[in-house]
């Protein structure tokens, strides 16, 4: 059996439970689906699959043909940004090794977006010469139809236009990320904004962290949302610490926190290590990954006999 990969597509619905859930059955009709992660104020869906190179395909092109059809982007308001109807569509290895395969099943599945479906596709990450998602939202959907129109950019796939509707998909290839927000008990989006120039890499934060400051208004808070690139270089409770401390200089309290999508086994036990002052608590000691070990061992075990 092909090794598994897994895509998280970024869906520009957050609020809209009937489209949420045509989704999520479209979805999984043809991969795994694992899990859904839905914010109303970011107006945004993060839906994570796991398949083979042919199931994931299969399945992303049906999710996006829905959202083509359900989904507007003139009409739509949240805090997160974004230039898509769905925004970001990243394949990603879970094993490093597989890179490669995930570089062609994102070039793939980019084509037949914009051969099968129509529309404008850039490519990013590791199957985009390296550029990230920031590059392409700058001036949001209005700035990126611009750019375009001006001859800046030209979709990799697709039209040479922005769909009026739909906007363009960014689709890329990179390792695994922890998504990862922090709320803070304030309604002051200046607080937010301030303390994620603090932690992220471009500030002289964290290495492999990027982080935006965010309003939340259905829940009266505002938010710390990060990109977690490397969590060895970036632990968890690392990132948190610090932002309490400058919430506390700023006099807030951290109301709490979130994931998105899934979590490493290894960077789990990372965060759990800091608070129980446990030296070398790693992947390799939490009992449900080597008991996958194991079993995945003699699973080939049995296919070579």
């Amino acid at each position: 059996m092909a090794a598994l990969l897994e895509a998280v597509p970024n869906v520009s619905e957050g609020r809209d439970l009937l489209t949420i859930e045509a989704l999520r059955a479209v979805l999984s009709e043809h991969a795994s689906l694992v899990d859904v992660h839905v914010d109303p104020d970011h107006n945004r869906s993060v839906f994570t699959l796991l398949g083979d190179s042919q199931r994931l395909q299969q399945a992303l092109l049906g999710g996006i043909a829905l959202a083509r059809d359900r989904i507007d982007l003139r009409r739509h308001e949240g805090a997160h940004p974004c230039v898509g109807a769905v925004d970001v569509v990243p394949i990603v290895p879970l094993e490093p090794e597989q890179m490669d395969r995930a570089i062609r099943t994102a070039t793939e599945v980019a084509t037949r977006i914009g051969t099968d479906l129509g529309l404008p596709v850039f490519l990013y990450g590791a199957a985009g010469e390296g550029r990230r998602p920031a590059f392409f939202r700058q001036g949001g959907v209005d700035g990126l139809r611009r750019r375009v129109e001006e001859g800046e950019l030209t979709p990799d796939f697709g039209p040479p236009q922005l769909d009026p509707a739909f906007g363009a998909v960014l689709v890329g290839a990179r390792p695994p990320l922890i998504a990862f927000n922090v709320d803070l008990a304030s309604e002051d989006v200046a607080i937010a904004r301030e303390i994620a120039a603090v932690v992220r890499e471009r500030g002289g934060g964290f290495p492999g962290v990027r982080a935006l400051g965010l309003a939340l208004p259905s829940r009266g808070r505002v938010q710390v949302s990060m990109n977690v690139e490397d969590w060895r270089a970036a632990p968890l409770h690392e990132i948190v610490s610090a932002i309490e401390r400058e919430a506390g200089a700023r006099g807030v309290a951290v109301a709490g926190s979130e994931l998105v999508g899934l979590l490493p086994a290894g960077a789990a036990a990372a965060a759990a290590a800091g608070p129980l002052r446990l030296a070398g608590l790693d992947a390799s000691r939490i009992l449900e990954a080597r008991v996958a070990e194991v079993g995945a061992g003699l699973g080939n075990a049995g296919e070579r006999s």
